[in-house]
């Protein structure tokens, strides 16, 4: 046999597993390019329609066709952050107001949402029904039905008057998101730990919450935003006592400067968009870490 004939009866080499990706992996790196691209394509659509406010922001004398403005000008904003004007004070009631709503939304919604994930009962789609009726409702409907009792309570022009008549489209929120994610709970988890001796609280904080991470995430950023935009209901029960954000950008809206406006909406905005990255991040962080990838 000459050498010729030896060498074509020797086998190639076979790739290597670890040379080629396999199919799973394939898959999870277009499943993470598929997010990131969301993410990317999300913020983009959040922080797009916010340029044409930061040049109105930083204008002077800015008018149309114009595509950028003749002359540039921090008036608006020496105006805006002054520490004498009610930026810094509409702020601050804004931030106390949503967050407060957000922690009693989230205690609202976790039994709540826990029954209507977990358990089949009759009448539960018209409970589920009910729970979404303060949505179907205007709000300008919900503001002068309650206006009247409120005064009578004493909690017109009240801060938890405004909390309280923020709830009621946040909590049917944070109720239906957590209630979806109830719904892919496996609660046979907190059997095998209570037979393993853990108590209520620790089954709570290391079988139930890690697993209901991601969607509690999600409704407590829900009803922040529910609470953080609200105008009509915080008008009419904090009867112009408690000024927040949306208050104020409205009034000054009203006063016709461009500059002061779009920059006022830029201090309105920002907080969201910031919290928009956070909880995404933590979103994207608590989905991988219990898929184990």
């Amino acid at each position: 046999m000459t050498a010729t004939q030896r060498m074509d009866r020797v086998p190639s080499p076979s790739p290597s597993p670890s040379s080629s990706p396999t199919p799973s992996r394939r898959r999870r790196h277009r499943e993470r390019a598929g997010s990131r691209l969301a993410a990317v394509l999300i913020v983009a659509i959040i922080v797009l329609p916010l340029v044409p406010l930061v040049i109105n922001s930083f204008a002077r004398g800015y008018v149309f066709p114009q595509l950028v403005p003749a002359e540039w000008s921090t008036r608006a904003w020496s105006i805006v952050l002054a520490t004498d004007g009610g930026t810094w004070r509409a702020l601050g009631w804004s931030m106390v107001v949503a967050t407060t709503v957000t922690a009693l939304a989230l205690l609202v919604a976790l039994p709540a949402g826990r029954v209507l994930g977990l358990r089949s009962f009759r009448g539960k789609r018209v409970l589920e029904f009910l729970v979404l009726t303060p949505l179907l409702v205007p709000a300008v409907a919900v503001a002068i039905g309650l206006d009247i009792t409120f005064i009578r309570l004493g909690l017109s022009g009240t801060f938890w008057g405004v909390v309280l008549v923020h709830l009621i489209p946040a909590a049917p929120y944070a109720v239906l998101i957590l209630a979806g994610a109830f719904a892919n709970y496996d609660a046979d988890f907190e059997a095998q730990a209570r037979t393993l001796g853990a108590s209520p609280l620790s089954v709570f904080r290391h079988v139930t919450l890690p697993a209901i991470m991601p969607g509690l995430i999600v409704a407590g950023f829900i009803a922040f935003i529910v609470s953080w935009s609200q105008y009509v209901l915080t008008l009419q029960i904090g009867g112009g006592k408690v000024l927040t954000l949306p208050v104020l950008l409205v009034s000054t809206a009203s006063g016709g400067d461009m500059a002061i406006t779009g920059a006022l909406t830029i201090v309105y905005a920002l907080p969201v968009v910031v919290l928009l990255v956070v909880a995404s991040r933590h979103v994207a962080r608590a989905g991988w870490g219990m898929t184990g990838t």
